[in-house]
C-alpha cells in the first residue's frame, strides 16, 4: 500500500529530495509494542513514547509521508544487552515478529530509502536533521548508495579546513611506517565559522511563507544570513573510509542571522563545489515541509491519537494517516484558484 501511495504521489509532487524525520507517540502505559522512556522531540524531553521514523517525497509545493518503520528500542530485543525480561514477554502480545531486532534510527532511515528506490523511485538526494547527521555512518550509507544531501549537525563535528593536508611522521626505529595525520587537531564547526568572520555571511531568501508581509505574494519573505565553507569532516569512522587519504572536502553551511552574536544552525553537504549559496540554503530548509506534514497528520488526521497496542496496528495507523494527508494535498493541489479564493 505504501508503495501505491509513493506511485500515486510521485507525479504530482514531482519531489527533489527524500526527506527522514522522526516523531514520538507519547504514551501512559508500558503495553504498546516498542514503548519506552526515551527523548521526543514531540515532548521536548524523555518521556514515555513509542518512536516512528518516517520518509517523506518533497519538492517546494508539496510533500507526502510514504514509508514508515517503528524503532525497536534494545529494551525489547531478545538479543540486546539491554533487553528488559517484562518488555521481552510481550513481544507476541504486541504481535511484533521475530525477526524484528534492534536497529539504530539512521540504519533504518537507510532500510527505508533502499526500500523506497526499489519501488522505482530513484530521487538522487536526502535531507535529515542533527539526529541523523551527526551519524558519520549514516552519511557515508548515503555516499555508498551516490546520493547527495543537505544534513543538520550539531556544534559537537569537528572537521579540518580544507587548505589543511595530512603528512606523514618521519619514521624511528623499524617499526611500521607512521600513519599520514594532519599537524593541527580538527576544530569544532562552530569555531570554523566564527573565525570566517560575521562579515563573510550573506543574505538569503529561500522562500515566502504564509503570513501577510512585503513579499511578492504579499506574504512575509523567509530569509537570513548564511556563511559556507569548504571543510574536511572529521571523526573516526570518516578517517576509517578515508583509508589513508586525505579527508574528503565537503560543504559546511551555518546560519548567521544578523542580530546574534555567533552562529545559530549547522548543516553538512556533500553537494559539487560549484553549488551557488542559494541553492545550499533552499534545499536545508526544504525540511519544513515535514513540519507541515507533522502538523496537519497530527492536528487534523489524527496521527497521534493512535491508542492500539500492537506492532501491526500501529503501521497500518501511520499508512492510512499518510493516505488520507496525500488526499488532502491531491484536494488542495488540483482545486481551481477560484475555489480556494477568498469569499
Amino acid at each position: 500500500m505504501r508503495a501505491r501511495l509513493a506511485w500515486r504521489m510521485q507525479p504530482v509532487i514531482r519531489p527533489t529530495a527524500l526527506v527522514i524525520d522522526d516523531i514520538g507517540f507519547l504514551k501512559d502505559g508500558d503495553a504498546s509494542a516498542c514503548v519506552t522512556r526515551q527523548y521526543t522531540g514531540t515532548a521536548g524531553k524523555v518521556t514515555n513514547c513509542q518512536a516512528g521514523v518516517s520518509l517523506h517525497l518533497a519538492s517546494d509545493g508539496a510533500s507526502a509521508a510514504v514509508n514508515w518503520r517503528l524503532f525497536l528500542p534494545g529494551s525489547w530485543d531478545p538479543a540486546s544487552p539491554k533487553a528488559d525480561p517484562a518488555k521481552v514477554a510481550r513481544r507476541k502480545q504486541c504481535a511484533i515478529p521475530a525477526e524484528v531486532g534492534h536497529v539504530e534510527k539512521w540504519q533504518l532511515a537507510l532500510d527505508m530509502i533502499d526500500e523506497t528506490r526499489s519501488w522505482g523511485l530513484d530521487v538522487p538526494q536526502v535531507i535529515a536533521d542533527g539526529g541523523y547527521g551527526d551519524t558519520a555512518a549514516f552519511r557515508l550509507g548515503l555516499e555508498e548508495r551516490g546520493l547527495d544531501y543537505v544534513v543538520g549537525i550539531s556544534t559537537t563535528i569537528t572537521a579540518q579546513p580544507e587548505r589543511a593536508r595530512p603528512c606523514t611522521p618521519p619514521r624511528s626505529g623499524r617499526g611500521r611506517q607512521p600513519v599520514p595525520a594532519y599537524p593541527e587537531p580538527a576544530q569544532r564547526v562552530k569555531s570554523l565559522v566564527i573565525a570566517s568572520g560575521k562579515s563573510s555571511a550573506r543574505s538569503v531568501q529561500w522562500r515566502e511563507g504564509s503570513r501577510p508581509g512585503s513579499g511578492r505574494s504579499g506574504h512575509k519573505r523567509m530569509y537570513s544570513r548564511f556563511v559556507a565553507l569548504r571543510i574536511r569532516p572529521a571523526g573516526r569512522e570518516v578517517r576509517k573510509a578515508a583509508d589513508g587519504a586525505g579527508l574528503p572536502v565537503r560543504w559546511l553551511l551555518a546560519e548567521w542571522p544578523a542580530d546574534q552574536d555567533e552562529p545559530v544552525q549547522f548543516w553538512l553537504s556533500n553537494l559539487p563545489e560549484t553549488t551557488p549559496l542559494p541553492v545550499l540554503v533552499r534545499t536545508a530548509k526544504l525540511r519544513w515541509r515535514i513540519e507541515h506534514d507533522y502538523r496537519e497528520m497530527k492536528q487534523a488526521l489524527g496521527l497521534a491519537h493512535f491508542e492500539g497496542r500492537t506492532w501491526p496496528g500501529w503501521h497500518h495507523h501511520v499508512t492510512l494517516v499518510s493516505a488520507a494527508h496525500a488526499f488532502c494535498t491531491l484536494q488542495r493541489l488540483t482545486r481551481s484558484p477560484k475555489e480556494t479564493a477568498p469569499a
